[in-house]
Parts: C-alpha cells; structure tokens; sequence
C-alpha cells in the first residue's frame, strides 16, 4: 500500500517515477526508456491506430515511432508487423495489439448479459480467461471488455454488452472477467490486458439512444455508477478507456474530475486510460472543443493517455508543448502509463507468437465451458408443467431463431465462426440428441421477416407433433452498438407466429435468443412455458436442449428488470421510494368511473395503464424444483460500524429433483441523510441441494458495506435501522431487522 507521503511526492515529482519495492525494477525500465525518447517518438506512444491503411504505410509509421498500438489486425501478420516494431524502429518499442474480444474469441460464451444471469463469477472468469487464451496464442494482447455501465433501459442496443443493472452483481463479475483475462500475470501466455469501459454513465443514456447525454449527479455517480469501475480497478484492470457521452455537460474524454480525481487521485490507479473511437474528436460535435487542436490540448490535460483512431494527438500535441499548453509532465506521465502496461505484458522480452506451439482453439475442454456457461445462463420464466420434455415426444421446431447459427453468437462476435455455432436445430442432429423424433418448419426466415405464408405448413407440422418449441427473439445486428429501439417487442411477425402455433391446441415451449430484455407479456398468453436466452454463443443449441430435455435443472436468475411495455422504462427494483409509493391497491384505467373526482384513484407513483410493477423483477428464474425458505437468523440485531454481521436461512428443495438454487441478499436502510433505494443486493450464492434436503446458507455482511456518499459526499456507514432478507428474488422472500450503532 502506497503511504499518504509517496502519493504526494509522487503526484509532484517531475523527474523520478512512482516505485515501491516491489515495482522498481519495471519502474526504473521505464523510467530509463523515457529518458532515451524524443517528444515526438512519447506522442507516438500515445496513439493508437485501426489498421485500415497499406501495409507498407503502417510500417513506415511504425518505423518512426509513431504508433504504439494497433487494431483489428489479421493475426497472420501479427509478428511481421511486431517486428518491424521491435527491430526496425529507434527504441525497439513493441506494440499492444487491440481487438474487441467481448464474450470470447473463436469459442464465443453468451453475451455478457447472458452470463450476469448466472451470478457465477467463475463461469464468467472462466470464459474470459478462455478468450484470453486463444486469443493471445493469436498475438492479441489486449481486449475491450469488461464493460461495466449500469444498465437500466433495454431501449438501449449496448446492454447486451453489461452485466445488468445492479452495481453489486456488476462489480463482482466484471472483477472476475479481469481476472479471468489477466490470470496472475500479464506476461503469461494466456492472459491479455483487459479495459474496463465506458467511463463513466453511458448506460444511463437519455431515452436509451446510443451517445446520448446523461446527467448524474455526482452523489448519484459516486453511490451506482461508479462502484463495478471502483471493484475491477482494485480487482487489477490494467486499462480503462472513457465513454462516449457527455456527463452534466462535460464528455468523459475531457473529464478531469473523473480521470484524474477519481481515478488516480482517489483510486490509485496506475495503467493507462484510453479514448473510445474517435470520443476526443467527437467533442467537437458536443460543443465542448473548438476544433481538433483543442481537442488533443482538452483530452491530454484530462488525463487520456492514449487515442484511439482520431490522431490529434500526433498531429497537435508537439505544438500545444511548445505553446505551454500541455506540459512535459503530463506527456510523461501518460506514457510511464504506457509503459509499464507493456512491460507487464512481457511484449519486451517476449514480442513474438509462437506458431510453432499447438492451438487450444474449439478445443473440447473450452466447448464444454462454453456450454456449461450457455446452461447457467438461461432464464427459465415460466412453466405450465410442459418442461422437461420426454424423449418419446415428436417435437415441432419452429421459428427463426431455431437456426441463425450467425445471430446465436450474439453482438461482438467478429471472431465467432457460424460454421461452428451449434443451434438447437443443429443440436437435435448430435449423436446425444438424434434419437429426439423431431419436425422443422420455421415459418419466418429470420426475426424482422412479416411474411406469413407459410403459417399453414407450420400449422400441419404442429399439428403432426406432440410438443411445439417455437424459437423467437433477434438477431444480433439488432442489439449491440447504435442499435437502440424505441420497441422492444418480438419483431417481425413472431408475435403472430406464436398465436398461430397455440390455435392447433398442442402445448407450446416458446424459447426467446435475443440481446436484450423484451416486453414479452403480450405473448405470455401463448406459451405454456418460456425458456430465455440471451444471445448464447458457440455451444447455445446443445445448453438449450439439455435445458428443454432435463439433463439440465434451469438456475439463471435476471440481471435487470423485465418491463411490461416500454412506457415503464426506466424501471429498476434497486429505486428510491418516493414520498407516495405505489400500493398493492391501486386503481387502473379500466377502473376508473365516468367523472371521477381528481383525487379518488389513490395519488401514489404508478402507471394507470401499466400499474406499479414490472413483468419479472430483477433476481428471478424459475427451476424444475421448488424452494422453501425458513429459518432466517442473525448473529445479532445490533452492531457497530466496525463488526460484521452473519445471517443465516435454511433452504429446503421441496421437490423431488436436484436442484441449484440462487440465495440473494438484500438490504434497505431505512432512514437516512438521502434517501436510499428500496433494496440492495448485497450478496448472493449457488447453492446445489439434492431432491428432499435441506442446506444452511450463511452470509457474512461487514457493517462497513452498507456505507454510501450522504448529504456531505462523504461515503461512511450512518447508524440507524436496517431491514434484511434473504431471497430468490427481489421481491420475495424472509426478512429480518438490524440497528447499526455509531
């Protein structure tokens, strides 16, 4: 731990470097290789480039020292191009290799989203450190992941891409997916840098239109946004890379507060920050920079070490030193930054890929990962006792989504190989599932398609069939980056296709792959049981049968909100109260009488078409067994800021099938100098019991994790009353009191 002394020299010292004793060797090769750079060879090493250009341009720059990392290179000229790095320019500065590896490399694990539903950081660490893997035997060194925005509106494409909307879960996992990416050493051969994004309040983009304005309030900031960052740069994230929104009126790319302040200042953090694509440039088009010069001079000062793409840096930053508008320590520390992520990475000793060494890509060891992540990643939301299906069942398999080997592996899956993907069509033709008699007619091409025309085939083929699964959902170019939609319902005519396979009166599985929480209620009527999936990956179709057949007992829990329709966006369960909270009785529009007084429909916070509550809460999943819980006790009713506080239930499968069960915690403090949410997740467990038993869940809470930043933006624990439960959800469950004291 670094002294309130050394911080401070630190902070001011223009010529020697940061070191403890444990860093002093990488700290003095930095600090000599700055010694030995020209100004314009650190400007080089703070820009990053898209390899878009001719390959002998690209090396010319190279040559010269003025690129220091590259994207989306075909790996085959990986070393050609580190060579010229290494052995053609001045000071024989290897590159960082770049490439956006979200949810796995050549093996792709489900979206993001989709492994938030397992609340299991080892399935997320585990499919990290997999990309990680076959991505660096690759040459790729550094991915863009995890992305850690609270997401709060399915509007918004880019929540595929975050672990959900609670800050609690996010943090947990998006430190397990850095340590899973970056193993116990950078310079392994199976670990690569992770960058934490976008920060920071991208998910809080207005009406959910990707790039928009957000305004948070610091406290807001400090108390939700930004806790996952805070977790996964304590968890070892080597680099972060700033957002693309304006927060409050000041984009991220130029946000000294955040990226200084917060992030060096108060966090201690000591890699580098980089722009997104093309972010600095972009506050032009914000109206926060007058033009590109003041671009490069606004980002540098805030503490943006690297830009990516829009090469103001290179073009401007020499001049705003010889102008005094950019000092040499803020040039030198940001490449110190640079540096030592490199030297961490091991690219000075070791720049090259070894080809001679044998590939772990679509090894089994890494299919079977991605299966199990795809089986505890699924939501079962409903079922009618239709689910697990029999053997000697002849099923009907219908929809697009049946088949969309592309759309399967989900949003940012540019490595992803749809010959590879295993649909559930694909899945019934395996040895493990070819005894399965089984009809396909999908009926729509693909999820946008309105044509009906081969409803009646579809029809005849149910009819023919004892079950019908009708797979619905989207395809992946309809989430992801700059693809928000103002509806979120099933597009296309899927809606129709449902209502047409539940008029022949056969039971109807409906199973939804998509990349974001749909409004669903409206097709709820038509299914006997519905089976979700966010956008699942490589093994998706083999996980989704083992679910439907029971080889597999569903476990997935939601990690956001299921609204009805979009109007009740933003809903979330983690809100505050309001001084009128919604009641149980509440009056809707079908309700009320003709020239009904203005006052006589209860005046709390509620939709009068939609009512208070959403489809599914956050934290909820069914299973083919049942809980029961009891016994809820605590070590005490009554501590102080510096005790911890272990609660105890008994869990009991009250069904006669083995079953995982995930136990949540939750907490609410009841009065305090702000007013706080309704719940927050404090913790949560898997738990595997046996058919008929019972097992004791233990939670250990610190006091000191129920402080916040209050009235005075302080963050401390406030004594006061505390309501706790533990839970299957967040709206159920058994609940006890505490009282902290001061």
């Amino acid at each position: 731990m670094k002294t309130k002394f050394l911080i401070l020299f630190c902070a001011t010292s223009i010529i020697t470097s940061c070191t403890t004793p444990t860093d002093s060797k990488e700290e003095h090769f930095v600090e000599d290789l700055l010694r030995k750079m020209t100004l314009a060879e650190k400007i080089g090493q703070m820009n990053q480039l898209n390899f878009d250009q001719p390959l002998d341009s690209v090396k010319a720059q190279i040559r010269r020292g003025e690129i220091s990392s590259m994207l989306n290179i075909d790996p085959t000229i990986i070393n050609e191009i580190q060579k010229t790095a290494v052995e053609e320019s001045r000071l024989g500065i290897p590159l960082i290799i770049g490439r956006d590896i979200i949810h796995g490399y050549k093996t792709v694990f489900p979206i993001p989203l989709g492994q938030a539903a397992s609340f299991n950081p080892e399935i997320v660490e585990t499919g990290a450190h997999i990309a990680a893997t076959e991505a660096r035997e690759q040459g790729i060194t550094w991915t863009f992941a995890p992305m850690l925005d609270i997401s709060r509106d399915a509007r918004w494409g880019r929540i595929a891409e975050s672990l959900g909307e609670d800050p609690y879960l996010a943090g947990e996992l998006g430190s397990a997916m850095v340590r899973g990416f970056q193993g116990d050493n950078l310079s392994d051969n199976n670990a690569i840098a992770a960058c934490v994004k976008h920060f920071v309040g991208y998910g809080a983009a207005e009406g959910g239109r990707d790039y928009n304005s957000t305004n948070i309030p610091e406290r807001l900031l400090r108390n939700v946004y930004l806790i996952p960052f805070q977790k996964s740069i304590e968890a070892g994230a080597a680099t972060l890379m700033t957002s693309f929104n304006d927060n409050d009126g000041i984009p991220a790319s130029g946000n000294d507060f955040l990226l200084r302040k917060v992030l060096r200042d108060e966090w201690n953090f000591d890699g580098f920050v980089v722009s997104d694509w093309c972010s600095m440039s972009e506050m032009i088009a914000h109206g926060y920079a007058a033009d590109r010069k003041d671009v490069a001079r606004i980002s540098a000062n805030a503490g943006v070490d690297m830009e990516m793409v829009s090469q103001t840096y290179i073009d401007y930053i020499e001049g705003l030193v010889a102008e005094n508008k950019v000092s040499m320590q803020v040039i030198d520390d940001a490449v110190r930054n640079i540096l030592r992520i490199k030297y961490r990475l091991g690219l000075f000793d070791n720049p090259y890929i070894d080809t001679t060494k044998a590939t772990t890509i679509y090894s089994d060891k890494h299919l079977q990962a991605a299966r199990r992540a795809a089986v505890e990643s699924a939501i079962l939301l409903k079922n009618n006792g239709i689910l697990p299906l029999k053997p000697e069942q002849t099923i009907a398999i219908i929809g697009p989504m049946a088949h969309a080997p592309h759309d399967q592996l989900g949003t940012w899956s540019f490595d992803g190989e749809k010959n590879r993907t295993v649909t559930p069509l694909r899945a019934l033709q395996t040895d493990e599932y070819k005894h399965i008699k089984y009809r396909y007619e999908a009926g729509l091409d693909y999820s946008r398609d309105s044509d009906i025309k081969n409803f009646s085939k579809v029809k005849a083929t149910v009819k023919q069939s004892d079950v019908a699964l009708v797979f619905v959902g989207e395809e992946a170019i309809l989430s992801g980056e700059a693809h928000s939609l103002s509806n979120i319902n099933l597009i296309g005519a899927q809606s129709e296709l449902l209502k047409a396979v539940k008029s022949t009166g056969k039971p109807v599985v409906m199973v939804v792959i998509a990349g974001r929480p749909l409004t669903i209620e409206r097709d709820l009527p038509y299914a006997d049981a519905v089976l979700y999936n966010f956008h699942p990956g490589t093994m998706g179709g083999l996980a989704i049968m083992d679910l439907l057949y029971g080889k597999e007992n569903p476990s997935g829990k939601l990690p956001v909100t299921f609204v009805r329709e979009v109007g009740q966006i933003p809903m979330y369960y983690n809100h505050n109260n309001t001084g009128r909270p919604a009641q149980d009785w509440i009056t809707l529009i079908k309700d009320i009488p003709l020239e009904a007084p203005q006052t006589s429909l209860g005046n709390t916070s509620f939709y009068l078409d939609s009512g208070k509550d959403p489809l599914f809460v956050f934290g909820y999943g069914l299973s083919y067994s049942t809980f029961e819980y009891s016994d809820f006790r605590l070590s005490s009713h009554e501590a102080g800021i510096n005790d911890t506080i272990t609660a105890t239930a008994t869990i009991k499968n009250t069904s006669n099938t083995d079953g995982t069960e995930i136990v949540q915690l939750y907490v609410r403090d009841l009065v305090g100098s702000i007013a706080r949410p309704i719940k927050e997740l404090k913790g949560f467990q898997r738990i595997s019991i046996k058919a008929g038993e019972s097992k004791t869940v233990t939670f250990k809470l610190p006091v000191s994790e129920l402080a916040f930043y209050g009235k005075d933006l302080l963050k401390k624990v406030e004594a006061g009353e505390f309501d706790i439960w533990i839970a299957p959800n967040s709206k159920e469950g058994i609940k006890e009191s505490f009282v902290i004291t001061e």
